[in-house]
């Protein structure tokens, strides 16, 4: 599932590749994918004659600022890809649901074949009438999570997300203590932090030297320190190798092209091979149904 380092590699290439293009057609060949919507003919209908102004992302979620004020939301789910293409006589792959062709040529194709995914178009509430109640402009500018909840009300639950919500070691100890939870089961709840799920959890925990089901409220400040400096930097590694594409090759770029941080998994589907650290073999089991890997001797 692609998390917040493929959502964020394809975020930089969108911004570049679609910003400032006008929406001339959109075509939908599964409903399934655009399901928050009465009909498909809806979701045309708030995009067609719209420019794309910027692009910004919270979390897992894509979000594509358009000149009408509504925002385009898209969301990977388990296997979700986006495709950039020149020409519209590209060969479509299997699963594509949803296609969007530009005025200045080519088109974004939205392939999903689990469809777990989704694409809908967001429609900002009513701001108050008075002065300073108007627009500033793109929503989510870098830095501003808080903008983009207020722009896109569908997302309001999600929990702060590390790359674009950076915060001090005092507030997220806060967070952290508010709970009496294991550490990757916090890390993946969404309405507690955005964007990271199987993998980079188990990452994050690796470099930060703990386990699994430490309890959140049970660490050190220095514990606190040295988890919230791991989450920062693992998923800023994992940005500038454009995320991580596994064995099954889903994770795919704007232009079709895999990842490259897998290289560098420290504990991640090594089961049974040392661990780079200590030389211990890596330990794989399962949690909540989901395969956990870890250090027994770097973890604590």
């Amino acid at each position: 599932m692609p998390e917040l380092p493929e959502v964020e590699t394809l975020r930089q290439d969108l911004a570049k590749e679609v910003t400032g293009r006008k929406i001339k057609a959109v075509s939908v060949a599964n409903g399934r994918s655009v399901r928050r919507h009465p009909s498909a003919k809806q979701f045309r209908s708030l995009l067609e004659g719209s420019s794309v102004k910027g692009v910004s992302r919270l979390g897992k979620y894509l979000l594509l600022a358009l000149d009408s004020g509504n925002t385009l939301v898209v969301h990977l789910g388990m296997s979700g890809q986006l495709l950039r293409v020149k020409s519209p006589k590209e060969p479509k792959p299997k699963h594509t649901h949803v296609v969007i062709a530009f005025t200045q040529g080519g088109e974004l194709r939205y392939v999903d074949p689990r469809t777990f995914g989704e694409m809908f178009v967001s429609v900002p509430p009513p701001r108050p009438e008075g002065p300073g109640s108007g627009t500033s402009g793109v929503p989510g500018a870098v830095g501003d999570g808080a903008a983009l909840r207020r722009n896109v009300p569908e997302l309001a639950h999600l929990g702060f997300d590390p790359i674009e919500d950076m915060m001090s070691w005092d507030r997220f100890a806060h967070l952290l203590r508010r709970h009496h939870a294991g550490l990757k089961g916090l890390l993946m709840d969404q309405q507690f932090a955005a964007g990271i799920g199987n993998l980079y959890s188990d990452e994050i925990l690796f470099a930060a030297g703990l386990r699994y089901d430490r309890l959140s409220d049970s660490l050190s400040t220095t514990e606190v320190r040295r988890l919230y400096r791991s989450m920062v930097e693992t998923l800023s590694e994992a940005i500038k190798h454009r995320g991580s594409t596994l064995a099954d090759e889903q994770y795919r770029d704007l232009f079709g092209e895999v990842g490259d941080y897998q290289g560098s998994h420290q504990v991640y589907d090594r089961e049974g091979q040392p661990c780079r650290r200590c030389r211990n073999s890596i330990v794989r089991l399962k949690v909540g149904g989901r395969s956990t890997y870890y250090c027994e001797h770097c973890q604590v």
